[in-house]
């Protein structure tokens, strides 16, 4: 799948447009509202001066998988109106950062990082929006809670006060093959419902963030409430996702 880069304020609403309606299309193949779904278009590696031509084309909450590429981008665009969402791994040492700045954060794993952005949002008097991240692929290649897990981890969020568990998260695997790929997501819905069958307050609205620019039509056939889309806004990125993966440094 190939993606051009844009490069005016009229190729990013051009491009948001197609993913926009898109959207529409496959919520509405499955009886679903496209309203309920939220687009959240990502920036990762995107230069400032392109991400201000995607802000004044609509794109005003924008995704960034590392913290210091998005605390950079946050202070360089502070006279923008933009709210910044952290959707990749984070190292607790980190975690003032996201306090700081960051609007919501899906990609909450463990209760090491639940602890370290409690303390921090305390400090700063704030509460943050977050979303469990599951590993419904099985690879090791990806961050995330093991399914099993999920139960008992919602459980011990609960007793953090400034995290507001909106939600789960995923990223599904990276294959041609849409079965499989579908699968990560049903996975993703029947943790939730199970979630809340057990106890709604566990899981709050109990949104499902999950779907990227190669497979967001599936995941909203699926039930996603928020889908990651970047490339197909944006254009082709020069880092393969591996990059955003545990230990990834591929170029």
């Amino acid at each position: 799948m190939s993606f051009s880069t844009a490069t005016t304020i009229e190729d990013f609403q051009e491009n948001l447009r197609a993913v926009r309606e898109k959207m529409d299309k496959a919520a509405e193949r499955v009886g679903r509202d496209s309203s309920e779904v939220r687009l959240l278009p990502v920036s990762k590696t995107v230069p400032e001066e392109r991400i201000r031509l995607a802000i004044a084309a609509g794109a005003h909450q924008l995704g960034e998988n590392k913290v210091q590429e998005a605390k950079r981008k946050h202070a360089n665009l502070i006279d923008e109106d933009v709210k910044w969402s952290i959707i990749g791994h984070l190292q607790t040492n980190k975690a003032k950062d996201v306090a700081a700045f960051a609007s919501e954060f899906h990609a909450l794993d463990s209760l090491r990082v639940a602890e370290a952005l409690d303390r921090r949002l305390e400090l700063v008097g704030r509460s943050l929006d977050v979303y469990v991240q599951v590993n419904t692929s099985g690879e090791e290649s990806k961050y995330g809670l093991e399914p099993e897990v999920v139960p008992d981890m919602l459980n011990a969020f609960k007793g953090f006060e400034s995290l507001n568990v909106k939600g789960l998260m995923t990223l599904a695997i990276f294959s041609d093959d849409k079965e499989a790929v579908r699968t990560c997501f049903q996975l993703l819905k029947r943790l939730r419902d199970e979630a809340r069958d057990r106890d709604p307050d566990l899981i709050g609205p109990g949104e499902l963030s999950m779907g990227m620019s190669g497979d967001y039509e599936i995941a909203i056939e699926e039930g996603a409430n928020i889908v990651r889309v970047g490339q197909a806004i944006f254009g082709a990125r020069s880092t393969t996702d591996a990059y955003y993966w545990p230990g990834g440094t591929t170029k």
